[in-house]
């Protein structure tokens, strides 16, 4: 335990310069005097601690002194480093924090600093998602089963039983992938749709292969049903078209009008979902089965919300 915290004090320091023992002591739980002690070891283990008195001092390490035997340059760390910080932002496990500090001092005060920002902090979907992944990782980790309702796309409730390969983000929701005992196959789940999950405490009765090369097998053998289809597009509706419906535009006017095609499961939802946003601003061209279907649907919302006023 001590050298945990002497190589997190060392980490410390590397990436924040001059600390007072106050503060150090507070950070690692421990008094100031275990954090004098401390420093005396890192010291005689040769890292060039610097003690400061007075009102401002405090400890710090020399800046002559950085980790040694780099696997990585300065810039692969600070790619790295970007993607550890908008991971955390979706998922701030306290493991993260640790590492994020490991990487910023593995780079060095030099290192280039992150010029890219990915913020997934929209994936924080409901106050218990943090409380579902926490367990479904140590599910995953200690290879345990574990028990659930769910309610599928199509509104139909189940028990399920799955061993979790892994945690995955896709389609905009965080998934479970695993075995589902029930249907004796692999399946995704989304986390948002499960309730009463908790962990069994059996054990795997199954062994798996390595997750990502199950889910390249999932990708290849794709069962679902593709529905092709065709837009008219206005110029206004080019970003959220090709943002929601990754589409290849076939046609563009000297507007900015354009034609859309588009290949997607016919099971998802989104893409319909996108399609009736977008209004009156998109016109299906094809096939007749998806403009009936826009159809029915809009009839759907009138009755709902016009009552016959209009």
């Amino acid at each position: 335990m001590r050298i945990d915290r002497l190589l997190g004090i060392t980490v410390y320091l590397l990436n924040r310069g001059r600390v007072s023992a106050s503060a150090l002591a507070e950070r690692f739980e421990v008094s100031r005097r275990t954090i004098q002690r401390d420093m005396e070891t890192l010291d005689q283990a040769g890292i060039p601690i610097v003690a400061t008195f007075g009102s401002s001092g405090g400890y710090e390490i020399l800046d002559s002194f950085r980790m040694e035997k780099q696997p990585a340059s300065s810039s692969d760390y600070s790619l790295i480093v970007a993607a550890l910080q908008g991971l955390f932002t979706a998922y701030p496990h306290p493991r993260l924090d640790t590492v994020l500090d490991k990487m910023i001092a593995a780079a060095g005060i030099h290192a280039a600093k992150p010029q890219l920002v990915l913020d997934f902090g929209v994936l924080r979907e409901g106050i218990d998602v943090p409380q579902r992944l926490s367990l479904l990782e140590r599910a995953v980790t200690e290879r345990e089963q574990v028990d659930f309702t769910y309610c599928n796309s199509e509104g139909r409730i189940s028990q399920r039983t799955v061993e979790p390969v892994t945690l995955l983000y896709k389609w905009y929701a965080w998934y479970i992938y695993g075995f589902c005992l029930e249907k004796q196959a692999y399946r995704y789940f989304k986390l948002l749709r499960m309730s009463g999950l908790r962990a069994t405490g059996r054990t795997f009765t199954h062994t798996h292969e390595e997750a990502g090369l199950l889910l390249d097998q999932q990708e290849a053998n794709d069962s679902r049903t593709y529905i092709d289809f065709r837009l008219f597009c206005k110029a206004e509706v080019k970003t959220k078209a090709m943002e929601y419906l990754n589409g290849v535009i076939e046609q563009e006017d000297e507007n900015g009008d354009f034609i859309l095609a588009v290949h997607v499961p016919e099971s998802e939802h989104l893409w319909f979902g996108t399609l009736l946003a977008l209004g009156n601003r998109i016109k299906v061209l094809e096939p007749p089965s998806l403009k009936r279907r826009l159809c029915e649907q809009a009839r759907e919302i009138m009755q709902a919300y016009c009552n016959g006023d209009i």
